[in-house]
């Protein structure tokens, strides 16, 4: 490997993201719950999150709208403006979360930018990902902040044109397979999985990985073993 640049995902990868929406969606259950099973108000939910995606792209604000449509949905619209408002609430509370760093993140970063440029790319909404990179305090290791609205070959692609780098200089380091590792190898990139204990089903996928470029390990600290 030639590498000049290695890229991290930044939610579920250098902190904790998905814990939270996974509580929010117990709450928003249990306030529906009087109008349609968890499995139902599950399914649904996530239904109309997908759907949702290309209207409001991800990330929390998204998320909420995605919850109060569900609301009106399994209530036939005769939802209170109290329990919108307690939605509403569950969305601010996640905004206001303390961004909590997954073990060994600032070490692996700290090690690494002696060596090469670092990069967070990362997906979600820009107000709310620029919000957690200030809070978490990494802001500094990083040459490069891109925020997409989706994670594909071709976004990956503007990146590399930005960095001015070739495809075989980049490394990419995430917990998603769809959206961090599967991309880069399609145009010529290395990755490394490293894989949360929690992952959004929108992200999940059947297919096994066999490719040279990719690796996968147990935790973050065990990417400095790979280079």
């Amino acid at each position: 490997m030639n590498l000049k640049v290695i890229a991290f995902d930044a939610d579920d990868t250098l902190w904790v993201n998905e814990p939270y929406f996974r509580q929010t969606e117990e709450r928003f259950y249990e306030l529906l719950g009087e109008y349609s099973s968890q499995h139902e108000l599950e399914r649904e939910l996530l239904k109309i999150e997908i759907a949702n995606l290309s209207l409001y792209g991800y990330g929390i604000k998204g998320f909420i709208l995605s919850m109060i449509e569900t609301a009106l949905t399994v209530t036939d619209n005769n939802i209170s403006t109290d329990v919108v408002g307690q939605i509403i609430d569950l969305g601010k509370q996640m905004l206001n979360q303390p961004i909590e760093l997954l073990d060994g993140v600032e070490d692996v970063l700290k090690s690494l930018k002696e060596k090469y440029r670092l990069v967070v790319a990362t997906k979600g909404d820009l107000l709310d990902q620029e919000r957690k990179l200030k809070k978490s305090g990494l802001s500094h290791y990083f040459h490069h902040i891109e925020i997409m609205s989706e994670k594909d070959d071709a976004n990956y692609l503007k990146l590399i044109k930005h960095l001015d780098i070739q495809r075989c200089e980049l490394m990419m380091v995430g917990n998603s397979l769809k959206s961090d590792i599967l991309p880069v190898l399609n145009i010529g990139g290395f990755a490394i999985h490293v894989p949360y204990h929690i992952t959004w089903a929108h992200e999940h996928i059947e297919d096994s990985i066999d490719n040279e470029r990719f690796k996968s390990v147990d935790c973050i600290k065990s990417v400095l073993e790979l280079l």
